[in-house]
């Protein structure tokens, strides 16, 4: 028996390389190629969030035209389609720095003066989406408060009328959104709001038919948390 297996064992050492060589080299499996993720961004869903800037009265307003800081917030809900595109609509509320400009002095000696410290507007948006960013542009509905308008004569105040309720208008306005990190977002954006004209009916004789345009243009910067569906970064592999 020994002997048996020491020769069984013998013919295998032997035979072992011939079965090898009949079989052939084991063929090569190359690795796939390492593809890097591919990052989408996606616009749809809700948002909140707040702006800051500057606002500037139109040049033939009875505002003037200094610069005023303002503040406030906006939400709306974004949509994307078609690849790139977004469409969506935005509320935006805005309190204005409490300031009377210096007034417009007519030639009978009546002061009138005006401030307005509050801006709304209800806007469609459509924008195009590159990456990360959105260029958008935007136009609807906007409100304000009653302007205070006044008129005094020599420093004493003085009674007057004027057409138009000047609280109600309409806004255009464009800017830059960027998504700097998973649900959050930054802007730029220009405003500008036209609320028609004034003309005074009755008053001092120096202003009865004097007629002003009421509008502002808005610089601001903007910050805002968006829920998303499913989160605005999407990676794919």
């Amino acid at each position: 028996m020994k002997k048996f297996l020491l020769g069984a064992a013998v013919l295998v050492a032997f035979a072992a390389p011939a079965w090898s060589a009949d079989l052939g080299a084991r063929p090569y499996a190359k690795a796939p190629a390492y593809t890097a993720p591919q990052v989408v961004y996606n616009w749809t869903g809700f948002y909140v969030g707040g702006h800051v800037g500057g606002a500037f009265a139109g040049d033939n307003s009875l505002a003037g035209n200094e610069g005023r800081f303002f503040g406030g917030v906006q939400g709306g809900f974004d949509y994307q389609f078609a690849g790139n595109w977004v469409v969506g609509a935005e509320a935006q509320y805005s309190w204005l720095a409490n300031h009377t400009n210096n007034g417009l002095l007519f030639p009978g000696g009546t002061l009138v003066t005006a401030n307005s410290d509050q801006l709304g507007s209800v806007t469609g948006r459509l924008g195009y989406a590159v990456g990360p960013a959105l260029l958008y542009g935007k136009g609807g509905y906007a409100w304000r408060d009653n302007n205070n308008l006044a008129a005094t004569v020599a420093g004493v105040p003085a009674a007057f009328t004027t057409d138009g309720n000047r609280r109600d208008g309409y806004t255009v306005g464009a800017g830059l959104e960027y998504m700097f990190a998973p649900n959050w977002s930054a802007k730029l954006e220009y405003q500008y709001y036209n609320f028609g004209k004034t003309t005074f009916t009755t008053g001092p004789a120096d202003i009865v038919g004097a007629r002003f345009r009421d509008d502002e243009h808005t610089v601001k910067a903007g910050l805002n948390y968006r829920f998303g569906w499913g989160g605005p970064v999407v990676a794919k592999y």
